[in-house]
């Protein structure tokens, strides 16, 4: 107790500067760094004649990095200097977006993606590391989800930018150097907030006292997965299929807004419902929410009501559902929650490869996305009944 006092009274009002500090790193990297390629990408297909497979190759390549530095970020000489390599991360996410508009090489775009991809990992897991051991200790997690509203906030912002840029006729080059300026910004702020980490008495109590739950952990890692698998192809393609439908085609500039929108107050809706319900329930329920609006931007005719659903369902719900799982990986995962949590992330990131190539693949073969949307909603639906099956077994938050 003694601990938590001194810890709490340490920085009494610095879990809010640590909060907004979290907020604009998860907004450089992964709101703007990671999905500003999905507005953006319309333009690409029309100035370098991408077929989808082309598009999905190199979103892939993003994901392929991704995966790559979620396992390299658990490594002892990254784990023990989380500030310093997250910093690091921030540099090389903003640099990467940045020079995304200096080749036209298909194979420079992917490898700029792959190390884009890795700098996202290193970020939303050594910002999460800083950050939330620093609210946990100072006894404020309610601003956990100011932190993670970071990715929604910096997707709306990318997104608002883009398509003021894009009115204003600047091409497709200038729209990334412009995003990567952007997150080169919300990085330097978030540098100057984000504090050192915890050690010793004050670093937060990760471990739970309990064995690990093995069948409900081997569900909750498919449900992971197949969650990657179904969110990631609307969220890569969704405003190209706005493009291609001409009777929506003016919502383009405000669909990927939206979808940012929506992403913000989602996290601490669905923690709401957690804590009522049992994570996993709330992990299934949000599932199906998602399943739907991926079902929505399915259609042989894409509608306004169809696409701004899309846009509201699947950010409403894809930053809801990282939290659910990761908070019930730790909670499932017994004495070692950080083995179930590595699970989890290799299990998501190789959904999200898998996406992309899968719906280029299909849309080349069949004319549309709508057969792989349709595959998209069946994953969905499958993650959460997998994760309502888990049951009463450790799934209430502690």
């Amino acid at each position: 107790m003694t601990a938590s006092k001194s810890c709490n009274s340490e920085f009494p009002t610095g879990s809010l500067r640590s909060a907004l500090g979290g907020l604009l790193a998860m907004a450089a990297a992964l709101g703007i760094g990671r999905f500003v390629y999905t507005p953006i990408l319309p333009e690409m297909i029309d100035a370098l004649r991408w077929s989808k497979a082309d598009a999905g190759v190199v979103a892939s390549a993003n994901f392929l990095g991704y995966l790559c530095g979620a396992v390299m970020a658990g490594w002892p000489v990254f784990a023990a200097a989380a500030r310093k390599w997250l910093l690091v991360a921030l540099a090389v996410s903003a640099a990467t977006t940045a020079a995304m508009g200096l080749p036209p090489d298909i194979v420079v775009m992917a490898a700029l993606r792959f190390a884009g991809g890795a700098a996202s990992a290193f970020v939303i897991i050594c910002a999460s590391t800083v950050v939330l051991d620093r609210l946990a200790a100072a006894q404020r997690p309610d601003l956990a989800a100011v932190h993670f509203a970071g990715v929604g906030a910096g997707i709306c912002v990318s997104a608002a930018a883009v398509a003021a840029a894009h009115a204003g006729g600047v091409g497709w080059r200038s729209l990334w150097v412009l995003s990567g300026i952007l997150a080169a910004v919300a990085a330097l702020v978030a540098a100057v907030l984000l504090p050192p980490p915890l050690r010793g008495a004050c670093a937060a109590d990760r471990g739970d006292p309990r064995a690990a739950d093995k069948p409900a952990s081997v569900r909750m890692v498919v449900a992971y997965g197949l969650f990657g698998f179904g969110y990631v192809i609307t969220a890569t393609f969704l405003v190209a299929i706005v493009r291609q439908s001409p009777g929506v085609r003016p919502l383009e500039p405000w669909i990927w807004m939206l979808f940012g929108l929506t992403a913000v107050p989602s996290v601490p809706l669905w923690q709401w419902l957690g804590r009522r319900t049992g994570l996993t329930r709330a992990f299934a329920a949000a599932a199906i929410v998602e399943a739907i609006g991926v079902a929505a931007a399915s259609a042989e005719e894409v509608t306004a009501a169809g696409a701004c659903a899309a846009a509201a369902l699947l950010g409403g719900t894809f930053m809801g559902l990282t939290a659910l799982g990761l908070m019930s990986g730790r909670v499932l995962g017994g004495d070692h929650p950080q083995r179930l949590i590595s699970l989890m992330t290799v299990s998501f990131s190789v959904g999200q490869i898998i996406g992309p190539f899968v719906a280029g693949i299909l849309a080349e073969h069949t004319g549309s996305l709508r057969l792989a949307s349709l595959l998209a909603a069946a994953a969905l639906v499958l993650a959460a009944g997998l994760a309502a099956s888990t049951g009463p077994h450790g799934a209430s938050p502690r």
